[in-house]
């Protein structure tokens, strides 16, 4: 695990917003073996943890990384997006297993202390999470809570809410030039990732006050309607498409898990 700490940048003219979105966030990203969350493999994992909004409108950061062996070959495609070979995994990686109980006990003293995990696309790291931490015999981030997961932030979840009508793509490069979000590094490094999303949710939060004003488990509903609401209408159009309609209803984690 690497560490770094230093203050978040300040953004002028905030809006403000009482609870939560004026306090600590943890952002939450990893990159893995592949694109299925049921059986992919962590390969990095990154948190980034900002403390609350200062009075001007700065928030200090300490920011984690992993790097874990997964204990399979990483397929090459992986390590094309995220440049984690498996040689170099084997080499410089610390069992996954460390690197998942490290993870998970971070993320779930944060949502048993009200602190949001943010995640772009969460669903996808979250149902990563609880698949190895379960393939590995280690108590999922459900049985250390013992309730569901949350608070939990998505900001695709809630850009598709909020402007659901905006053409064009929404992965977070897209989403980042959207929000006016600076990047100064290639997307795809985990801890770079996480940052961004955070920016990018506080960018949303700017555009659309209403949001700041939900409480943790009205953001939770008004999330899983949200994603209900677009999956269910994309794969109606898959089906008109000819093509499978498979898109998970279910948010935070799918059914069944």
């Amino acid at each position: 695990m690497s560490e770094q700490q230093h203050p978040s940048p300040t953004t002028s003219g905030t809006a403000r917003a009482a609870g939560w979105a004026d306090g600590p966030l943890l952002g939450f990203d990893t990159e893995t073996t592949g694109v299925d969350p049921r059986s992919d493999r962590l390969v990095t994992a990154a948190l980034v943890a900002r403390g609350p909004r200062r009075a001007d409108d700065g928030r200090d950061q300490e920011v984690l990384t992993w790097l874990a062996d997964p204990g399979v070959e990483i397929p090459a495609v992986a390590a094309a997006v995220h440049g984690i070979s498996t040689e170099r995994a084997r080499a410089e990686g610390r069992p996954v297993e460390e690197v998942l109980e490290e993870v998970a006990s971070r993320l779930a003293a944060a949502m048993a202390a009200g602190t949001p995990v943010v995640a772009f696309n969460g669903s996808y790291d979250l149902t990563l999470m609880e698949s190895e931490l379960a393939r590995h015999g280690l108590p999922t981030l459900r049985e250390r809570l013992g309730r569901e997961l949350g608070p939990v932030l998505d900001p695709l979840v809630l850009d598709r809410k909020v402007d659901r009508y905006r053409k064009g793509k929404r992965r977070l490069g897209d989403m980042c030039a959207v929000y006016g979000v600076v990047v100064d590094e290639a997307l795809h490094t985990a801890e770079v990732d996480v940052a961004a999303t955070l920016d990018v949710l506080e960018a949303i939060l700017r555009a659309h006050p209403e949001v700041a004003r939900l409480d943790a488990d009205e953001l939770v509903a008004f999330q899983a309607a949200a994603h209900r609401d677009w999956a269910v209408s994309f794969n109606d159009f898959l089906r008109r498409k000819g093509r499978p309609a498979d898109v998970e209803t279910a948010w935070p984690l799918p059914e069944g898990l």
